[in-house]
C-alpha cells in the first residue's frame, strides 16, 4: 500500500468504510425498501379528496345503517315479549299478575341492552352526518364553506380514537322517549286491568288487597314495586340532561371513553 492511501485511510473518520468497499450487512441498493408514503408532504389532488371522502361515507353509512337495524331487532323483540306476556295472562284460567310484573323487568332488560346498542350505533350516526352536513350539503347549495370549520380534524380525530358522544343514562332516556314508554304503559295498565277488572271484578279496597297477595308476599309489596319502578322512570326522565341540539355541540360535548374491550367496531 502506498503512502498516499495510507495517510487517506488515516485521516478518514473513525468506524468509516471505505469508498469502494460496501459496509458489511447492508443490501445492496437495488433491493432498498420501498418508501414509506407521505401524505403530509404529497398533498392529494381535488379528485383524490372527494374519493376518499366518498368511500368514508359509504362505508360509515353501511354501518350506521347495520346498527340501525339492530336496534330496531331489539325492539322487536320486546314487543313479541309484552304481546306474549299479554296473552299468557289473559287467556282462559286464573294466572298470577305477578306475571306482568316479572315482564317488565324482562322488557327491561331488552331496554337496557337496547341503549347499549344506541351509543354504539350512535357513533356512526355521527361521522355520517357530520360529513353530510359539511362535505355533500355545501356541494348541493354550490357554497363551498362548511357550517363546522374543523369537521375534518374532529372525523379524523374520531377515527384514531372513537369515542361515545352520550352517556348510558342518556341512551336510556332516548330509548325511552323513542319506544320503550309505550311497552311499559301497556304492561302497567294490563295489571292494574288484572288486578281491577279481571271476572268477578273487585268492588272495594279489601278485595285489591286479596288479590294483591301472592303466597307469603304481602299486598303491599307489588304496589312499592310498581311504585319503584315508576319513580325510578321518572327520575330517569326528568334529570337525564336532553341531548345537544346541535351537531356542533354534540361533537365538542365531553362524553365517555370507551375502555378497554368495551368498543368493538366489528361487530
Amino acid at each position: 500500500m502506498t503512502q498516499g492511501a495510507q495517510t487517506t485511510s488515516r485521516d478518514a473518520p473513525a468506524g468509516d468504510a471505505p469508498a469502494g468497499d460496501a459496509p458489511a450487512g447492508d443490501a445492496p441498493a437495488g433491493d432498498a425498501p420501498a418508501r414509506r408514503a407521505d401524505y403530509e408532504s404529497s398533498p392529494l389532488t381535488r379528485a383524490e379528496y372527494i374519493a376518499a371522502i366518498v368511500h368514508l361515507y359509504r362505508g360509515e353509512l353501511y354501518r350506521a345503517n347495520m346498527w340501525r337495524m339492530r336496534l330496531d331487532h331489539t325492539t322487536n323483540w320486546a314487543v313479541i315479549t309484552c304481546a306474549g306476556l299479554l296473552t299468557f295472562t289473559f287467556r282462559e284460567g286464573k294466572h298470577s299478575h305477578w306475571v306482568l310484573l316479572i315482564g317488565l323487568l324482562l322488557i327491561l332488560v331488552f331496554h337496557a341492552f337496547e341503549a347499549r346498542r344506541y351509543r354504539f350505533a350512535d357513533v356512526w350516526r355521527g361521522r355520517v352526518r357530520m360529513i353530510e352536513e359539511n362535505f355533500y350539503a355545501p356541494i348541493l347549495t354550490r357554497d363551498p364553506v362548511s357550517p363546522e370549520r374543523d369537521w375534518g380534524k374532529l372525523v379524523a380525530q374520531d377515527l384514531f380514537q372513537p369515542r361515545f358522544k352520550i352517556t348510558r343514562l342518556e341512551a336510556l332516556r332516548q330509548r325511552f322517549a323513542r319506544n320503550y314508554w309505550a311497552i311499559y304503559l301497556v304492561l302497567i295498565v294490563s295489571w292494574v286491568a288484572q288486578v281491577v277488572a279481571t271476572p268477578p271484578p273487585a268492588h272495594s279496597w279489601a278485595d285489591i288487597q286479596e288479590r294483591l297477595v301472592t303466597g307469603f308476599l304481602p299486598w303491599w309489596v307489588p304496589l312499592a314495586y310498581v311504585g319503584t319502578f315508576l319513580s325510578a322512570v321518572a327520575l330517569l326522565v326528568l334529570l337525564t340532561p336532553k341531548p345537544p341540539g346541535t351537531e356542533a355541540e354534540y361533537w365538542h360535548s365531553d362524553s365517555e371513553t370507551p375502555g378497554e374491550g368495551e368498543y368493538e367496531p366489528d361487530l
